[in-house]
């Protein structure tokens, strides 16, 4: 049977919606609002890394020109703290000990960025001049700044009443019958790792407004989110005031990425600063701030081990993990370590699991999450690990693999770590990766580089994320009178082209054209609740819940025009705008059904999906580089991807997804890296030092999908927001490192691998 895709609905190559106002600079970001009588607002920042202060005379900061507000610690003592809520269950039952951000530190400053002053004057150039002019008496002194080391005797403490830098201690699996499987082992293979910090780098920096609405007695807040209710509901908690006190409003997002879910500093300063003066404040970052300030990414240092039969079969895994989540406990800090490890063993079939994780406090910006929140770290080391192990047996890397995949026949397949796969055929995507690549004919093209010169390297990943987590996000979908449509859900879009994807489904469900469906998202007047964007949950969950809808208001139209023409709920058909008798002419638009309809809730559809599983995207990314020896200099000269997304919505869409995911997991294997001095001083705050990845620096992906409808989720989809990042740094670093190993017996290199990095490390093997 052929399967013939609509023209807008699932599986349409539809074009992003989206791209032609922000093409003609018709975008409104938060920094494009110019509220009337608009003031701007500077944070004044701590210079060191940990100190105690005093804070002398504000007063001629305040009477510098232009100035209106001065806030300190002080001020704003009758604001709560950001607090997090997600610190999970030690081995001893307890939860650990938070320490909270303040809006304003009042005594103590815990990295180079706390916040100590707000200055409010008619220009940010005037409240920054007046910020310079606070007498801030600084005691620095020593810092912790290395993840490695923050646990040594010699260590300074970041809160000293903890007696320790140890924020907490995790620990998922069976240590018994971990240690069971590893006496009887034939090999164990063991590995040590750097998992670098990254600085996320969206290409609009945050900023915020802040409004009190006098006749209403609330706060308004514009800012860039990826979902205004949860920060509705922690700014309610940091003014003790009840939600609907807040406004929030989030309009066009220019990247998110996991830190723009955060509440910041900045969000309570603005709203407090608004009350008292009575006029809009608003504080817009600079790239600087950004790096600053910004929750980052990753900062892991691992040590792994794998038992293995004398067949190379995993019998077990021992991980040791110490993540460093900064000077304070950022909003889903303590979470994103715990998740990455419940997807510890991947695709493989490894019965005993021992995985103990220990945060760490260091005098450095917060972590949190980052794309892919904890999976990409968990991939990494698993596909570093089961390469290391391949390298050991003398196996190829593609075999030990497939010996130790996750079969189609034991699906559902419950984990180690207690994650229930519903579906997947690793096997099947790795090997059409290996076709599509040309694996088998590698041996040709290394002969060539070395020919010219080169190195030449070949790495692959196998990967499987968690997406889509356990809940809901309703849509609600009305009938317009002009014959249009509008869709209100609580997702918030930060570029992927939610207008277009929402509008598919319920194109597909109410036969009109995209262009007539109008997505609304981003303002808690609007909608009373949702779930914001993060865990790639918004087609999964969302996207259902759209499709749900536009079904239910469907079913309405039809009895609505089923009454107008005198004929059958179950004789009317929709087609292109209109209500038709099937087989007939007679027909009645959208427009004169909405006028009508007796009652406006028969104009209103609703949807809600409900999942309690989450769903397991998976794929294989293979990596080809090609080295310079002279240079140590990098360049991928082949990428292949194969994934399963269970359901394909919009292929364009998908595409782009995944090139943006695989160009920042390159990133993180290659360039990026955010380096403290060991006063905890930022040394990479600028692009100058902190090497994003260039166009350049990628070659045209292959992608492919070979996909396994989900049994989780309703329509079979399983998620790909997240997948790109996730695949993307172990099949690029097992790239270089095998280009290394074939070459010059390197084993290993940390990321990123940059040409100095790689440049050095074969000099010294060279040298042996």
């Amino acid at each position: 049977m052929t399967v013939v895709t609509p023209k807008f609905g699932m599986g349409a190559s539809v074009l992003r919606r989206e791209d032609q106002a922000l093409l003609k600079g018709l975008g409104r970001y938060t920094d494009d609002i110019q509220p009337a009588g608009l003031l701007h607002g500077y944070v004044l920042r701590s210079p060191v890394a940990k100190a105690s202060f005093t804070v002398g005379s504000t007063e001629a900061a305040k009477a510098a020109p232009g100035v209106h507000l001065v806030l300190t610690g002080a001020d704003v003592a009758h604001l709560g703290k950001l607090k997090s809520g997600v610190m999970q269950r030690q081995p001893d039952g307890t939860k650990a000990p938070t320490r909270d951000i303040p809006v304003l530190c009042r005594d103590r400053v815990n990295y180079v960025g706390d916040a100590v002053a707000f200055v409010v004057a008619d220009s940010r150039t005037l409240a920054q001049d007046a910020a310079e002019l606070i007498e801030v008496d600084y005691d620095s002194e020593d810092a912790a700044s290395g993840t490695a080391t923050a646990l040594d005797e010699s260590t300074p403490l970041v809160w000293p009443e903890l007696g320790s830098n140890r924020a907490f201690s995790y620990h998922i699996g069976d240590k018994t019958k971990t240690a069971a499987a590893f006496a009887r082992a034939a090999y164990v293979t063991r590995i040590e790792f750097i998992n670098n910090r990254l600085v996320c780098n969206y290409i609009e920096p945050r900023s915020a407004i802040g409004e009190w609405n006098t006749q209403e007695n609330r706060f308004v807040l514009t800012t860039g989110s990826q979902g205004v209710h949860s920060m509705q509901y922690i700014l309610a908690d940091v003014f003790k005031i009840k939600k609907d006190q807040l406004r929030v409003i989030t309009p066009d997002v220019g990247g998110g990425f996991g830190p723009k879910s955060f509440v910041y500093r900045e969000h309570p300063l603005v709203l407090e600063a608004a009350r008292r003066l009575g006029r809009p404040v608003k504080w817009a970052g600079d790239r600087t701030e950004h790096f600053l300030t910004d929750a980052q990414g990753r900062d892991n240092v691992v040590t792994a081990e794998m038992a293995m039969d004398m067949d190379g079969r995993f019998l077990g895994m021992k991980v040791d993990l110490l993540a460093n989540i900064g000077a304070y406990v950022s909003q889903y800090g303590p979470f994103i370590p715990y998740i990455g490890v419940t997807m510890s063993t991947g695709v493989y079939d490894i019965q005993a699991l021992d995985v103990s994780v220990t945060g760490l406090y260091t005098n450095t910006c917060p972590v949190d999450a980052y794309r892919g929140a904890g999976r990409p770290e968990a991939a990494f080391l698993l596909e570093k690990l089961v390469d290391a192990c391949a390298h050991d047996l003398g196996v190829p890397v593609e075999e030990i693999r497939r010996r130790n995949f996750i079969k189609p026949e034991q699906f559902p397949y419950r984990t180690q770590t207690g994650r229930l796969y519903d579906t997947g055929e690793f096997a099947g995507h790795m090997d059409r990766a290996i076709e599509e690549a040309e694996w088998q004919a590698f041996p040709e093209r290394l002969a060539q580089s070395k020919s010219a010169g080169k190195l030449r390297g070949i790495g692959m990943a196998t990967y499987i994320e968690a997406c889509a987590f356990p809940g809901s996000e309703p849509a609600f979908v009305e009938l317009n009178g002009d014959g249009t449509v509008t869709l209100k859900i609580g997702t918030q879009t930060n570029g992927q082209g939610h207008a277009t994807a929402y509008a598919q489904f319920l194109s597909e469900k109410l036969h009109i054209d995209i262009d007539k469906i109008q997505v609304r998202q981003g303002d808690t007047d609007e909608l009373k609740a949702g779930g914001g964007t993060g865990g790639s949950r918004s087609i999964p969950l969302g996207g259902v819940s759209a499709s749900r809808a536009g079904e239910d208001l469907a079913n309405k139209i039809k009895r609505i025009a089923a009454e107008e023409l005198e004929a059958s709920a179950g004789d009317i058909e929709l087609s292109n705008g209109v209500a038709r008798i099937v087989g007939t002419d007679r027909t009645i638009d959208f427009s004169s059904i909405a006028k009508a309809a007796k009652n406006p809730d028969d104009l209103k559809g609703f949807g809600e999906f409900v999942q309690d599983e989450c769903t397991y995207p998976n794929g294989t990314h293979i990596c080809e580089v090609e080295i310079d020896p002279d240079t140590g200099t990098t360049e991928i000269v082949r990428y292949t991807i194969v994934d399963d997304f269970g359901v394909t919505v919009n292929p364009i869409l998908l595409a782009g997804q995944v090139h943006g995911g695989v160009a920042q997991g390159i990133g993180q294997a290659l360039t990026e890296n955010t380096v403290y001095d060991e006063d905890g001083q930022l040394l990479t705050a600028s692009f100058m030092d902190y090497a994003m990845p260039r166009a350049d620096d990628f070659p045209f992906f292959h992608f492919e999908t070979r996909n396994v409808p989900s049994t989780t989720n309703a329509l079979g989809i399983k998620g790909a927001g997240e997948a790109g990042t996730i695949g993307a740094t172990p099949a690029a670093l097992n790239a270089v490192t095998d280009a290394l190993y074939r070459a010059y017996g390197i084993r290993h290199i940390d990321m990123p691998a940059t040409p100095a990095r790689i440049w050095a490390a074969i000099q010294e093997a060279a040298a042996k």
